[in-house]
């Protein structure tokens, strides 16, 4: 269960250059590109201010938009975020938050709404829902593999965790040459 402060961002289409812009994407690392996500959202720079223990993104719909940069995705997680909620993700934003272990959670309207009036939120990842403070659950949906990325750390960290089982497999499956 993952329980943490929300960013409420009543917006739609916040798009990959609002999230953080292209002038800050000069680094060779990950690290560091945080310090200027919503760099590029207008208010951006107050509202991360306003709620500096954000966890998880409460936004509208096609959150992600644009250009098809995984900076977005690395900014969120060197800030800290754990999640984004919204209706709608754009398509690659969407697979570059599982490769990064950033739950994208998608919600109704509805839902979006109550949420951004929260001030924490909870995330059950194993049994898919959102908790919030008045004991109200939303359930969502989320890939079994893609979700085994996120519990697993990140793509990458996920196919690293299976380097002995594919060794251990190729020794059983693989004939030696004579």
């Amino acid at each position: 269960m993952i329980t943490g402060t929300i960013l409420p961002i009543d917006a739609a289409n916040i798009d990959t250059d609002q999230i953080i812009p292209a002038r800050y994407l000069t680094g060779i690392t990950k690290e560091g590109l945080g310090q200027h996500l919503f760099a590029g959202l207008p208010g951006g720079a107050a509202l991360l201010a306003q709620y500096p223990e954000a966890s998880i993104v409460v936004t509208r719909e096609n959150f992600g938009c644009g250009s098809s940069r995984e900076h977005a995705a690395w900014a969120l997680v060197d800030r800290g975020f754990r999640a984004v909620i919204a209706t709608s993700f754009a398509r690659i934003f969407h697979e570059n938050a599982y490769a990064n272990a950033i739950i994208p959670i998608q919600l109704t309207p509805d839902q979006i709404e109550r949420c951004l009036h929260e001030k924490q939120l909870s995330i059950d990842i194993a049994g898919e829902y959102v908790k919030l403070s008045d004991g109200t659950t939303y359930s969502f949906t989320l890939d079994p593999l893609r979700k085994a990325f996120i519990t697993g750390g990140g793509f990458l960290a996920y196919l690293a965790s299976k380097i002995d089982d594919v060794r251990h497999w190729e020794k059983r499956h693989v004939a030696t040459p004579s």
